[in-house]
């Protein structure tokens, strides 16, 4: 692979326009618009930790740090949220007594103008659900919410090997001069 660790978030912005990834990383010329703003503030609030409970069912986390260090994917990055269902056919859980189906959850400002969800997005949660399925050894499931329509969406990663392979593309194909 690219021989250095990536961040997961860096890929999204990357697949989402390369130029606009550079004028962001390289030149730190982007400009901030309403949309990011609005973006930004909902993830500080996401992440702010008022977020996290547990309750008999399932225990909430916000902010949560992922890794896959992995040769062919050495990733990281933060989910936004990782929700432990309670399940008799889930996995242990660090900390936790009982058995726990994962569940990763990425907010979302805006829902897509067509479509379930945007591709680059999904990569992204991809990428979320390779580094949580190493972490736990599980098979997570994956959704992202969208605020504005306050609504969750289930993504099919039903075919994870050809997810997998497209995953390791995009870092091998990701600028070397790119990556911090």
């Amino acid at each position: 692979m690219t021989g250095q660790t990536v961040n997961i978030r860096t890929i999204q912005h990357y697949m989402y326009c390369p130029r606009r990834y550079a004028l962001l990383e390289i030149n730190k010329d982007w400009q901030e618009n309403a949309f990011v703003v609005k973006a930004d503030l909902m993830h500080e609030h996401v992440h702010d930790g008022t977020h996290d409970f547990s309750n008999s069912r399932k225990v909430v986390r916000s902010a949560v740090a992922l890794y896959n260090d992995l040769p062919e994917y050495d990733l990281y990055g933060v989910a936004d949220c990782i929700e432990f269902v309670k399940a008799q056919d889930g996995v242990q859980i660090d900390g936790l007594e009982g058995r726990y189906r994962v569940q990763i959850v990425e907010y979302k400002p805006r829902s897509p103008k067509s479509g379930a969800f945007n591709e680059t997005d999904a990569i992204q949660v991809f990428a979320q659900k390779l580094c949580a399925d190493h972490v736990w050894h599980c098979s997570s499931d994956a959704y992202i919410y969208y605020a504005d329509v306050r609504k969750r969406v289930k993504l099919p990663f039903v075919q994870s090997s050809l997810l997998a392979k497209y995953v390791r593309g995009e870092i091998e194909e990701y600028p070397c001069y790119l990556l911090k």
